[in-house]
């Protein structure tokens, strides 16, 4: 099961060790999935603030 990370700063941080982040944007929502060797990590946020987060994502962003 994915876990569900509520923090941007947890987030971010967990990237450094991620493969890749899927982004996965609707009309409100961008869902961004964070895949790291041993669990899968989500995270929901604003459409407008997710270009924010996505570039201090440290790892491939793939957009789905």
């Amino acid at each position: 099961m994915p876990a569900e990370i509520t923090s941007i700063d947890e987030f971010v941080g967990l990237s450094e060790n991620a493969i890749e982040c899927r982004v996965k944007r609707s009309k409100e929502v961008a869902k961004l999935k964070l895949r790291t060797p041993s669990r899968l990590y989500t995270h929901k946020v604003k459409v407008d603030r997710a270009d924010d987060v996505i570039r201090r994502l440290k790892c491939e962003i793939v957009e789905v």
